[in-house]
């Protein structure tokens, strides 16, 4: 059944408008970006991980990794959580579906950006859907760390029932550089608050 949530929910971040917070993401763009591809050379951190049969959550998939992800890993979805002016380095929608590549953005400010619950249930609903069609869905923001952490953690708990830090365990265990903050969580566990309400007490 498809996830609906109204936009109006109180967790939604409010950094996700102010003008100063998404300049500050633009400013940074490229040096974090620098650094993401620095930790992948010098580190054991990968590009992108897997997560299950269905999920794959990664960086900004930048030219060469877009053709190893349709030739080598045979996506058939991507989930982006950046802003326009970050999916230039990448393959746009009409590229993407060139491939024959389903490709869903939600834009969601860097750095200090949550996604809404609305956001959030949309995601979720194109991941289940290529997942009931036996396709695969890479899930990527910029480092792949926290807005796209964000999504498939929700995923993670719609597909198994888990609790939010069931959850955030087993991606941690996938992926060991995400960083779900506080903000984020909240509204990971609004989310797992409207799949599984609590139950009043007598």
């Amino acid at each position: 059944m498809p996830i609906c949530f109204r936009s109006s929910s109180p967790v939604e971040s409010k950094a996700n408008t102010p003008l100063t917070m998404s300049l500050l993401a633009r400013v940074m763009f490229y040096p974090s970006l620098a650094y993401t591809v620095a930790m992948n050379k010098v580190t054991t951190r990968k590009w992108y991980d897997r997560v299950d049969d269905t999920v794959l959550i990664g960086a900004l998939p930048l030219k060469q990794i877009a053709k190893q992800l349709i030739e080598e890993e045979n996506i058939k979805a991507v989930l982006s959580m950046n802003e326009n002016y970050e999916l230039k380095l990448t393959k746009s929608s009409k590229e993407w579906e060139s491939f024959g590549v389903d490709h869903l953005q939600l834009s969601t400010v860097d750095l200090v950006g949550t996604p809404s619950l609305e956001k959030i249930g949309k995601g979720v609903n194109f991941i289940m859907s290529h997942r009931d069609a036996g396709e695969k869905v890479y899930v990527h923001c910029k480092a792949g760390r926290t807005r796209s952490a964000t999504v498939v953690l929700c995923y993670l708990i719609k597909r198994h029932g888990w609790d939010p830090e069931t959850a955030y365990s087993y991606l941690k265990e996938c992926r060991h550089q995400v960083w779900v903050r506080e903000k984020q969580m909240e509204t990971v566990r609004a989310f797992h608050e409207g799949c599984h309400p609590s139950r009043p007490t007598r």
